[in-house]
């Protein structure tokens, strides 16, 4: 066994090729599930440890919405004899292939083709990891499939191979700069988010985005310099549970981003935000969800507050979809004790966890490129 990869929960037969043996597909059939997230809360051009710019993000979890993943073998087929079903993933089908390959290689098989199947209920287009979630939840699915785990630096090699530029789904609700393009972290910035109410909310009437038509804008050294402040400042945030900085930094990087995207109520948001206290906005960056922050341990009626900006943003023209608490309680991980050291800036971070996916509110995914505009569920 490599160290990028451990066994799956069901036991391995003793010799490899075992796992052709056998009648019918579920000698070879696995699951996989990925989650989605809630745009970014930064999003930029940051120095790694050599001093190299990279692109980098920190996303915002979401819990809930996921894609699902089944992967079934077909031993003999050959490679290039693999389904989709829809048959237009076809980043997720580029990363069934990667992955077979892989695991075929780590376990001295040759490669075989199969069929994958998709379902899921992530909104495409709107900049919440759709196509990730698929590719992610493909390769937990084809690699449960030939009874392995892979580690998450591997999840995220075949990632971004599959679609150029990978969100961080492959890991646990831990905040991290990473270099999407790269599938690699720059920064663990520290154990968990503060607690956060986010309403969020669609812009542009949830119209998709459409982000390789996005004009491509240079960094500038005044640009890193700033994105390199507001990475400290969330570091900062982070480690003392500062909510109001955790928004200050997702408004000014989001206010950043217009220099892009143009979103034409963006000032509305920012103006129903500072009216109903909120501690800030976030959106995605490569699409039009949004969030407006609130501190639950502010001062004042939060559920007022919350309501009376729901109120706004939909009066606004601004619809609103799911209002919700991040991190979700049970992905938050254990707080690191006073005076440790930091964590190395690799993919040591937990994987999320690989066994079956969600079986409950399954329904068809939508394709890598969106057919009309999505919608989150409201709450």
């Amino acid at each position: 066994m490599t160290p990028a990869t451990h066994r799956a929960r069901a036991p391995r037969p003793s010799h490899p090729a075992a796992l052709d043996a056998g009648s019918g597909a579920a000698a070879g059939a696995g699951t996989g599930h990925a989650p989605c997230h809630h745009g970014e809360l930064l999003q930029g051009v940051f120095l790694d440890a050599d001093g190299r710019r990279c692109a980098g993000l920190v996303t915002l979890p979401l819990a809930g919405p996921g894609s699902r993943a089944d992967f079934v073998r077909r031993p003999g087929a050959p490679p290039e004899a693999l389904t989709v079903v829809p048959a237009d993933r076809g980043k997720a089908g580029r990363a069934a292939g990667i992955t077979v390959t892989e695991c075929a290689r780590q376990l001295g098989l040759p490669p075989s083709g199969g069929q994958l199947r998709l379902t899921g209920d992530v909104p495409v287009g709107l900049g919440m990891g759709s196509s990730t979630s698929d590719v992610i939840a493909t390769v937990r699915a084809v690699a449960d499939s030939y009874g392995l785990r892979l580690a998450p630096d591997t999840v995220a090699r075949i990632a971004v191979r599959a679609e150029r530029a990978s969100d961080p789904l492959m890991l646990d609700a831990r905040p991290v700069l990473f270099a999407q393009r790269e599938g690699r972290i720059l920064d663990v910035l520290g154990p968990a988010l503060p607690p956060l109410v986010v309403v969020g909310c669609v812009l542009g009437g949830g119209a998709p985005v459409d982000t390789l038509a996005l004009p491509v804008r240079e960094a500038t050294d005044a640009d890193v310099q700033e994105y390199q402040r507001l990475r400290t400042l969330l570091r900062r945030a982070i480690a003392t549970g500062d909510a109001s900085l955790v928004g200050r930094v997702a408004t000014a990087s989001a206010r950043r981003g217009q220099q892009v995207l143009h979103h034409p109520e963006f000032e509305t948001l920012t103006a129903i935000a500072r009216r109903s206290g909120a501690a800030g906005v976030q959106i995605a960056h490569s699409g039009a969800v949004a969030g407006v922050l609130f501190d639950p341990a502010a001062p004042g009626d939060l559920r007022h507050r919350v309501r009376a900006c729901r109120r706004a943003l939909n009066t606004h023209g601004i619809p609103t979809t799911r209002t919700f608490t991040t991190p979700a309680p049970d992905a938050r991980p254990a707080p690191t004790r006073p005076g440790s050291a930091p964590a190395s800036p690799s993919l040591t971070t937990k994987e999320s966890p690989d066994g079956p996916a969600r079986r409950r509110g399954d329904r068809t995914a939508r394709p890598d490129t969106s057919r009309r505009p999505s919608r989150l569920p409201a709450l």
